[in-house]
């Protein structure tokens, strides 16, 4: 059966609104200007993951961020008890529409992602790599450093975060002994 031409321009209008949307919602895209949103959503990749796929493995080179635009992942370690035991997986969370994950790997070089990603339903992600993010540096330096500043807060605040749970541990323990 063929589809109507104005069907599929209309379809892929749609998909480009979804896409625009996810990216200005984005931290990292947030201050970028109509012009500047148009070329990063010319460089990224948008992928479908079946349920069960993984995004990525721990232990992996990390070579980007991911958006979900659609559907939800979980997040996962695997943790060894003792040496002689096969490791067993912790759930640590789960991610949906709007959230992003694996920032961390656009300025880290060659590390390994600490966690397992894996769609938990059929999922919609934008994927940004580090050469992405160089090609925007490169081709538009304004727009580049603009989502250099909002990777720096996300990192900060994800620090921050962190930094605040771990306290909270070590004032757990306190009280426990």
């Amino acid at each position: 059966m063929m589809v109507p031409l104005w069907e599929n321009i209309f379809r892929s209008d749609r998909r480009a609104k979804t896409l625009e949307a996810a990216l200005r919602g984005n931290l990292l895209f947030r201050d970028l200007t109509a012009r500047e949103i148009r070329l990063v959503q010319q460089i990224v990749n948008v992928r479908t993951y079946a349920p069960g796929e993984p995004v990525f493995q721990q232990g992996e080179i990390g070579v980007g961020m991911y958006i979900i635009v659609q559907g939800s992942v979980d997040v996962t370690t695997e943790e060894h008890a003792r040496a002689n035991q096969a490791p067993q997986n912790q759930f640590i969370t789960r991610l949906s529409n709007g959230d992003f994950f694996g920032e961390i790997a656009l300025v880290e070089e060659a590390g390994r992602r600490t966690a397992t990603v894996t769609a938990r339903e059929e999922s919609v992600l934008i994927g940004f790599f580090k050469p992405d993010l160089m090609e925007i540096v490169n081709r538009n330096p304004g727009a580049g450093v603009k989502i250099l500043l909002g990777l720096s807060k996300v990192l900060g605040t994800r620090l921050a975060e962190t930094t605040a749970m771990i306290r909270s541990l070590k004032l757990n323990d306190r009280i426990e002994a």
